[in-house]
């Protein structure tokens, strides 16, 4: 069984093609999303989503997210006694996807189409391949947001149109222009910002508040579980003025309190360069698309932080129109994922569309240029530029620098930098050449890139016929075979957290949370609510403990609501 996996920054969706749609399957809470955090508990068993969100604040030592935005480079989040990358991160969060919709679909799952943003670098892309592996599933597909999204509103079945796919969540901006004709899907352009996302308002917030209140009268914000309570709050006050002209941004610590009214006016000043920020990719993708916004034929809104009305203003001044906002934000590219997993099985019910893509970076060489009477090197000399279509094959032509020069250096580089210290290094080849004048040895520099992210570097040389070759597999910071089997293994001695428990210990998690956070009479009464549930807990007598569950949800409700 092959499924499709949202893999979000702030939330994850697993879909399955039921044979009419693509549907979504609920984690073992019953709930669609599953927020994107994992840790351990207090017996150092694997906890995921919600139950892990929950324990950020109480237990940051045990508990971590936003690793998507380490995918692709070699930073280690510490997890009790133990460093993980991000690659195993998102593999227990896949992990746990992969048995939740085994338990909703009733059989195995082996195989996954997973989502990715389109401006992920080669590096990333394989992170998440290895993520994959790691969990256990067989990813032989990498479906880009943008692409998912347009599967699911059902693009690729009209005759033809333009559209521009506007995606920002939790840690990514992406915007890909896409052109459907005669059955085929191209994506015409993509650019965007991996570090941009409704987390980044969130901060913008944070920053905004802890910089009225004044640095020397607040708590040390730098402490884990404040820093958390103050990023949750920041997440409340945000959704909150989506709908509401004005909300308070409330923090309590240590018997004090502060806070701050904030209005939509607010908001929107404090979030503004975050806006302009958002402005340059979809200039960029339009100018590499050529195309002007007043020829496309629709724009979609994907992302849970498009939800924002400012988000919506910005997007329908930008494009002179209202956005498609038809389907859930939120769901969408999971929905997309599970339609080309459904194409990958060759589904019957699915008429079959042909999904182009494009390089989203410029991949290049060093070289030297000359400057004044002499050569400077480290310039860049881009082979294959950016939003090329893929499989695309480029060649460029260099010559030797020095007399009787016997090796040219062929460093190959990705990124759109004019100097290539400012692109990523991603391999090298050592050419030998006969030793002639200056500029008499050319090469033949050649660019094949494929639709699995390889990139093959070849070098021929006209003056003798010979050729050296190199396939850029791993990037800087990528695992390499034998530390992914290393990975693999401490991650199967790994234990898991019982299924049939989760709620239970949700509804402890969010007791305690919620007693670090008051004081007074309030405190004691969250105390008073989970010192019931846990007696009821210890009966073990099922009748009991649902009966206290249930109890314990109405006074949360009520102590919320008059919170």
């Amino acid at each position: 069984m092959i499924i499709g996996i949202d893999l979000g920054t702030t939330n994850s969706l697993v879909a399955a093609w039921d044979g009419e749609s693509a549907r979504l399957l609920p984690n073992a809470l019953g709930n669609l999303l599953t927020p994107s955090v994992v840790g351990l508990d207090d017996q150092g068993q694997l906890v995921v989503g919600d139950i892990a969100r929950e324990r950020l604040q109480t237990h940051p030592q045990l508990t971590t997210a936003l690793f998507k935005r380490d995918m692709g480079s070699a930073r280690e989040t510490r997890l009790g006694a133990r460093a993980y990358r991000a690659e195993e991160l998102s593999a227990m969060l896949l992990r746990s996807l992969k048995a939740d919709a085994e338990r909703a679909l009733g059989q195995p799952v082996t195989e996954a189409v997973i989502s990715v943003p389109a401006y992920f670098s080669d590096a990333q892309r394989k992170a998440t391949r290895i993520a994959g592996e790691l969990a256990g599933l067989k990813v032989d597909k990498l479906i880009n947001e943008p692409t998912a999204a347009a599967l699911a509103y059902g693009l690729h079945q009209r005759e033809e149109s333009t559209f521009l796919v506007f995606d920002l969540g939790g840690g990514t901006f992406d915007v890909s222009v896409l052109e459907l004709f005669e059955g085929v899907m191209e994506v015409r352009a993509s650019a965007g910002d991996n570090f941009l996302g409704g987390e980044d308002f969130d901060d913008a917030l944070v920053a905004h508040f802890v910089e009225r209140i004044g640095n020397r009268d607040l708590p040390d914000v730098t402490r884990p579980e404040l820093a958390q309570r103050l990023r949750r709050e920041a997440q409340r006050v945000r959704h909150a003025l989506g709908q509401a002209a004005s909300a308070r941004f409330t923090l309590a610590d240590d018997g004090r309190e502060w806070f701050l009214e904030l209005t939509q006016d607010d908001l929107a000043t404090v979030v503004k360069p975050l806006l302009d920020r958002l402005r340059a990719p979809i200039e960029r993708a339009l100018r590499d698309a050529r195309i002007k916004a007043a020829e496309l034929s629709e724009v979609l809104l994907v992302g849970g932080t498009t939800r924002m009305p400012l988000i919506r203003k910005l997007v329908a001044s930008l494009f002179g129109r209202i956005p498609a906002m038809q389907l859930n934000p939120d769901e969408v590219v999971a929905q997309g994922a599970a339609i080309q997993a459904a194409l990958k099985a060759r589904d019957a019910s699915l008429e079959e569309v042909v999904l182009t893509d494009v390089c989203p970076y410029t991949l290049g060489i060093e070289t030297s240029v000359q400057i004044g009477q002499g050569y400077q090197s480290g310039h860049y000399l881009p082979i294959i530029e950016r939003n090329s279509v893929v499989p695309v094959s480029r060649s460029r032509m260099v010559s030797t620098l020095s007399d009787g020069q016997e090796h040219v250096i062929v460093r190959i580089f990705q990124g759109e930098g004019r100097l290539v210290q400012h692109n990523i290094f991603l391999g090298e080849l050592d050419i030998p050449v006969p030793k002639r004048r200056a500029g008499e040895v050319d090469l033949d520099v050649r660019f094949t890139y494929d639709n699995n992210g390889l990139l093959e570097a070849q070098v021929y040389l006209p003056i003798n016929g010979e050729t050296r070759s190199l396939v850029i597999e791993n990037n800087p910071g990528v695992l390499d075979k034998t530390q992914i089997a290393e990975r693999l293994a401490a991650l199967q001695e790994l234990k898991v957290h019982p299924r049939d428990q989760q709620a239970n210990t949700l509804l402890l998690a969010r007791l305690e949370r919620l007693y670090q956070e008051h004081l007074g009479e309030r405190r004691a009464y969250i105390a008073q609510l989970a010192n019931y549930f846990q007696q009821a807990l210890e009966s073990q007598d099922e009748r009991e403990v649902r009966k206290a569950y249930s109890s314990v949800l109405e006074h949360l409700a009520q102590f919320e609501r008059e919170g």
